[in-house]
Formats: C-alpha cells, sequence, structure tokens
C-alpha cells in the first residue's frame, strides 16, 4: 500500500506541476501561439497510454542513455520514469479543463471588480481567478483517480513497481483469489476516501458551498 499510495503522489504532483503552468499560459494567451502550443502537447499526452509511453521512457531514458533505473524504487531517481508515465495522460486532462475554466471565470463580474479596485494582474489571476477556476480541476482530479489506480497496475507491472498493482497482477497469475479481492478492495477504499476529501475540500476553496451547507443544516 505504502508503494502504491506513493506512486499516486507522485503522479498527482507531476500532473499538477505541468498542468497549471499549461492550463494558465494557454489561458491568458487564447488563441495564441502558446494557447495552441499547449493544446497539442495536451492532445498528444492524451493520445499516448501509460503502458505505450512506460516501455518508451523506459528504452530512451534508462536502457540507452542510462539516465534513471529500468526498474524497482530503491532509488529517488527510479520514481521519475513511473511518475512521469502515470501522470503525463491526468496532466494533458487538467490542462485542458483548467484553460476552459479559467477562460469562463476571467469574464465574470468579480474580476473586473477587482481589475477597478487596481489589483495586478497576477493578484486577480492567483487569489481571485485559479482559486474559483480550480473547482472543476479538483472534481475532474477526483474522477480521474479510478483511472489513475487502473493505470498504477500497467505501470507498476512495467516497471516492477512493489506496489498494490503488482500485488494484484501476480495473485491474478497465481489464483490466489482472496489476494485479489483484498487488493481490489484496498484500491476501492482508497478511491472513495480520496474523493471524499476533495468533497471537503470544496468547502475551503467556495465559502458560498460552506454557507449552503450550514442553511441546509
Amino acid at each position: 500500500m505504502p508503494a502504491t499510495l506513493t506512486l499516486a503522489a507522485l503522479a498527482i504532483s507531476v500532473a499538477l506541476l505541468v498542468a497549471l503552468p499549461l492550463g494558465i499560459i494557454a489561458a491568458i494567451r487564447k488563441d495564441q501561439w502558446q494557447d495552441k502550443t499547449a493544446m497539442i502537447v495536451a492532445l498528444i499526452g492524451m493520445s499516448i497510454p501509460s503502458f505505450v509511453l512506460g516501455p518508451i521512457l523506459m528504452i530512451v531514458l534508462a536502457v540507452d542513455h542510462g539516465w534513471f533505473p529500468v526498474s524497482g524504487m530503491d532509488a529517488p531517481l527510479a520514481w521519475v520514469l513511473p511518475a512521469v508515465s502515470l501522470g503525463t495522460a491526468l496532466a494533458a486532462i487538467l490542462t485542458r479543463m483548467l484553460r476552459s475554466s479559467l477562460l469562463e471565470v476571467l469574464h465574470e463580474d468579480y474580476i473586473r471588480t477587482a481589475r477597478a479596485k487596481g489589483a495586478s494582474e497576477g493578484r486577480v489571476l492567483l487569489m481571485h481567478a485559479l482559486r474559483n477556476a480550480f473547482l472543476p480541476v479538483l472534481t475532474l482530479l477526483g474522477l480521474q483517480l479510478g483511472a489513475l489506480l487502473g493505470g498504477a497496475v500497467i505501470t507498476e507491472t512495467v516497471f516492477d513497481w512493489p506496489g498494490l498493482g503488482l500485488l494484484l497482477v501476480e495473485s491474478i497469475h497465481r489464483r490466489d483469489y482472496p489476494l485479489v479481492l483484498g487488493a481490489i478492495l484496498l484500491i476501492t477504499l482508497f478511491y472513495v476516501s480520496l474523493n471524499t476529501l476533495l468533497e471537503l475540500a470544496y468547502t475551503w476553496l467556495d465559502p458560498r458551498i460552506k454557507q449552503q451547507v450550514s442553511a441546509s443544516c
């Protein structure tokens, strides 16, 4: 379980590190070359599944150049390829969602009010627009956790990552059905728990949700 949680956290970190700057740049440079380049990168990332990207990264960066270990998780460098392989598709999806959400938020009345009060563009973007635009991204992130865990099974098998995914595949090969059921149950609990935490995070990002919950109670 710790190995799978580590891989999932690394993949989400890679996805956010890529999606946040690309989505913001694409939104503020709409229809310019930066926007088109970011969308092309996102399209390529969505089009390459993890079971294809993983072996490509392994052959090019590990076997040919020897920059990273081929498998395992003993060294920090061994974490890079599995995290990139698993987080690339998620980064592409989040980039497109963040761009779309930011473009919608930037035309709201409170954004014009903040600019009229003399707030800098950076403050308007980070403190006002991005916080509200991140709600749909957070929702999509919760929905994509299932796909992330499904991809972790393949990624852990490709990179010999000692997590629940590899344990599940080995259990299927051995026809150890109780262990298969246990691994699936843990993955399901992990998915449900993270979605619950994301739901609770909505009240922090959007005070209106907290007010609605308080009013209904």
